[in-house]
């Protein structure tokens, strides 16, 4: 069993906070919105005597460095697959949680031959759907709320307030204790501009502007795995059929009254489904990128700065930029 302790390397002259533990064959855990490796962290020690688990935080998110640049899927992906290289890790099974499912499948298409299996909790990029309080963060002003919600003040007088309604015996479900500790930690400009730049990525006031559906194709012949909470209130977990119509052989696990983080509301039965999928699927067979992506209906929102195309798989691109 490997340690827990977080590493820090530099990529594209950032430093990137990561958990890097355990050996065997290599799982990378991507997190979602407002989330860092802790998301994971629960799940590292059940996992790591057979597997090497690779957990970073996202550019912009835990103690990773949050720079002025491109918060894009692509930007993300591109970030990925640099720090895997940096690792010398060939090829991972991939398992993203709701903006880190949307990255994960993003990577799958820019990066097939680095994917051995797919797994998607909870996962954007799905479907249109999604929690009102996301489009919020998109809409005129943002920027002026936010530093209310994540003051110090306030901050203080919510948990004053759930120390209180504990001893009357109430306890916060997993999705609004994850949800408070990611806003908690919007508490300083650095950390809420790359908040909105990433939310404002993927998300407009009408809901989710990035899908993956008309590329879902291009994992066909790799094992995947869905996971949903019936309970998911950010987003819908009718999604789930998305991916399980678009790709033959997608495996669906519905967790039974689990709310947006089904991984935190029994991280037990995550893990021994993890560990079986894992174990019983064959790695999809190594392939290049096969065709172009034609050009999306409706143009993503702009980047905070213009980013090249990918460059051949082992040459690192910065999404800083």
């Amino acid at each position: 069993m490997g340690s827990l302790k977080a590493q820090t390397m530099t990529l594209h002259g950032h430093a990137m906070s990561y958990v890097d533990s355990g050996t065997g064959p290599a799982v990378l855990f991507v997190h979602g919105l407002l989330g860092s490796h802790r998301n994971w962290a629960h799940l590292i020690d059940k996992l790591d005597d057979t597997n090497r688990v690779i957990v970073p935080d996202l550019f912009g998110h835990g103690a990773s460095a949050k720079p002025v640049g491109d918060y894009s899927l692509g930007a993300h992906a591109g970030t990925l697959r640099d720090l895997l290289n940096r690792l010398g890790v060939d090829r991972v099974t991939l398992v993203g949680h709701s903006l880190g499912g949307g990255i994960s499948m993003e990577f799958c298409y820019l990066f097939p031959e680095r994917v051995e299996r797919l797994v998607l909790v909870g996962s954007g990029g799905l479907g249109r759907e999604v929690n009102p309080l996301l489009r919020s963060a998109t809409l005129p002003g943002a920027e002026w709320v936010l530093p209310v919600i994540a003051s110090g003040w306030l901050r203080g007088r919510v948990d004053s307030l759930g120390r209180a309604l504990s001893k009357v015996g109430w306890r916060p479900g997993s999705d609004l204790t994850a949800v408070w500790q990611g806003f908690s930690a919007l508490s300083d400009a650095d950390s809420r501009r790359a908040f909105l730049a990433t939310t404002r990525a993927v998300v407009d006031p009408g809901g989710q502007s990035v899908s993956a559906r008309d590329y879902l194709p291009e994992v066909v012949g790799m094992p995947t795995l869905v996971v949903w909470g019936t309970r998911d209130r950010m987003i819908p977990a009718w999604h789930a059929t998305t991916a399980q119509s678009a790709i033959p052989g997608c495996r669906v696990e519905l967790f039974e009254g689990a709310g947006h983080f089904p991984h935190l509301d029994d991280p037990d039965r995550f893990a021994e489904v993890l560990r079986e999928f894992v174990g019983s699927t064959p790695k999809a067979a190594a392939r290049p990128r096969s065709a172009p992506r034609p050009a999306p209906a409706a143009p993503r929102p702009a980047p905070a700065a213009p980013r090249p195309a990918p460059a051949a798989p082992q040459a690192e691109a910065d999404p800083s930029r």
